[in-house]
């Protein structure tokens, strides 16, 4: 029987993605989450959450990406942005984070014998992010048939990036109808106890939910 790895931040859209696994049927999904040293920390919680909603295996990975920096979630010297999107790439992109992501998500998918990853990149909203790009998920898949036992003997672990050309708005709808737990989600990269409202995830989070015409439940 299928089964599934669905990388889980405890976001909008990787929620979604768990709805979607989830719906897919085989086994439960198993959520794989990872702790880098993030400012906003409190995804974790989030994503701990969403799994226990779909009563699935959670495995949290530690790495500390505050070791090497270079972005403003890791590195607490340099503000989070406020007020809207930068140009190019933001500060908030994080070296070799979806790069990590893939590679572990495709260790666990083959020692745990099961067929795909969900990841929930999306090259609309956050196209100044090189790794969530189509291009970059497409070179992945390459390293999944061409660097894994089971992609050399034909049978590569599938990559499934879903969301990766759909709106904000789009997504908020599909989770809507596929029932995914939205009120559980988090989206502020600034890191408080309560969404900023004012940094790009936040700003991005809001106009998606305005546009699908309803209301965000996290915000109740």
């Amino acid at each position: 029987m299928s089964g599934h790895v669905v990388v889980l931040s405890g976001g909008l859209d990787s929620t979604v993605c768990m709805a979607l696994a989830a719906a897919a049927g085989g086994t439960a999904p198993l959520a794989l989450t990872f702790d880098y040293g993030q400012r906003h920390r409190t995804e974790l919680d989030r994503a701990a959450g969403v799994a226990g909603h779909y009563a699935a295996e959670h495995l949290v990975v530690h790495f500390d990406a505050t070791a090497w920096g270079g972005s403003s979630l890791t590195d607490r010297s340099r503000p989070v942005p406020l007020g809207g999107t930068e140009g190019g790439i933001p500060s908030t992109y994080v070296p070799a984070r979806n790069s990590i992501f893939l590679a572990v998500a495709l260790g666990v998918a083959e020692a745990r014998e099961l067929d795909d990853v969900w990841i929930g990149v999306n090259a609309i909203d956050y196209s100044g992010y090189p790794d969530c790009r189509p291009a970059f998920v497409d070179a992945f898949r390459a390293v999944a048939a061409t660097g894994q036992r089971r992609g050399v003997e034909g049978n590569p672990v599938a990559i499934r990036a879903p969301l990766i050309e759909r709106t904000k708005a789009e997504i908020v709808a599909l989770g809507r109808s596929y029932r995914a737990p939205l009120e559980l989600t988090w989206s502020c990269y600034a890191g408080g106890e309560r969404p900023c409202g004012a940094c790009d995830a936040c700003l991005l989070r809001a106009r998606g939910f305005a546009e699908a015409g309803v209301a965000d439940p996290a915000l109740g």
